[in-house]
């Protein structure tokens, strides 16, 4: 006669619902800023590199596992990015001698061109520091965006303003959770070069006058070794990795108005470190068109530089030669 298997029960567990992201920016009352990082014509790997880290910069509302195909045209992420609220593109190309960055405003323009006069991988910054620090929730919040140098009056700047300006979403200082700031994007226009130095930094707070071992302490919540000290007053008082005035510069302290973590408390002075996390980028302006990646062109760095010529006594015609290279070079990469 058969033997009936006795099976055991498994538990069932409810899977977690995963929170819908916003829509609505509760400051503006427009959507929330979306954004797809893709590649026009085939990239070497350093640039997809970059590629990747630009997703990840621009995470939580972006698409970070994008997929492309060799067949796919700006057509074919226009027809998508309606459906999906995606509001900006950037994109990502590489001609013989450079490579270049357009960051372009759904689905009518304007479009931007920077020519990308160097660059460094997230990769290689980590790697350059002694203490690389990347918390898993880094990227759980958009980043804020601060632009310097760029109040000049001059039509092309405001546009780039405006451009980087609505790229993240806004923020109201007066509701703003202090612990969702962890993330800045600076971007620094250089008047002299005309060049724009594009930096990604995580945001730490560190309280004022405690030691790094008692910081550690507290938020690790780990016991210490306590077997080469004679008594617990010797932990207290033993200076740790770095002096007990740490970070004491009034001009990089704050008063906190909330609580950050478990050390940084509210009405308590904290002292603001950046720490670099890539990619970095140095970029050139050069081109502005009204529509998307077509249209009427706005500002062109080139073209301005010709009219220049244009204008004054020509002394150098080599120089007029180089001007033509450039031209070339910019109706290369549009094709």
């Amino acid at each position: 006669m058969a033997r009936f298997r006795n099976k055991k029960k498994v538990a069932f567990v409810k899977p977690a619902k995963k929170q819908p992201q916003q829509n609505v920016d509760h400051v503006t009352g427009d959507k929330i800023p979306r954004s797809f990082v893709f590649s026009r014509l085939k990239l070497p790997g350093s640039l997809k590199q970059l590629q990747a880290d630009l997703r990840k910069m621009m995470l939580p509302y972006t698409a970070l596992n994008l997929k492309e195909k060799k067949r796919n045209n700006l057509k074919d992420f226009l027809n998508v990015a309606g459906p999906m609220g995606v509001t900006h593109f950037l994109m990502l190309s590489k001609t013989g001698s450079s490579p270049y960055l357009r960051v372009a405003r759904t689905p009518q323009g304007p479009t931007l061109t920077f020519k990308i006069q160097e660059y460094s991988l997230a990769v290689d910054i980590a790697n350059s520091q002694l203490r690389p620090r990347v918390p898993k929730d880094l990227f759980k919040n958009s980043p804020l965006i601060v632009l310097s140098g760029f109040g000049t009056g001059e039509q092309h700047l405001k546009l780039t303003t405006i451009m980087f300006q609505n790229i993240f979403p806004a923020i109201d200082i007066k509701t703003v959770k202090l612990s969702s700031c962890q993330r800045i994007v600076l971007l620094n226009y250089n008047k002299e070069t005309k060049l724009i130095d594009f930096r990604h930094y995580s945001i730490r707070l560190q309280p004022v006058g405690v030691s790094r071992r008692i910081r550690k302490f507290v938020q690790n919540h780990q016991v210490p070794d306590l077997r080469s000290l004679q008594d617990v007053s010797d932990f207290v008082t033993k200076a740790g990795y770095g002096s007990e005035s740490e970070g004491d510069d009034e001009a990089a302290t704050v008063s906190l108005a909330s609580d950050v973590g478990r050390v940084n408390k509210a009405a308590t002075k904290s002292a603001v470190k950046l720490q670099e996390i890539g990619p970095r980028m140095t970029l050139q302006l050069i081109k502005i068109e009204d529509g998307l990646c077509s249209g009427t062109v706005i500002f062109s760095e080139y073209g301005n530089e010709k009219k220049e010529e244009s204008e004054g006594n020509e002394e150098d015609d080599e120089d007029g030669s180089e001007g033509d290279g450039e031209g070339s070079e910019e109706d290369a990469m549009d094709e």
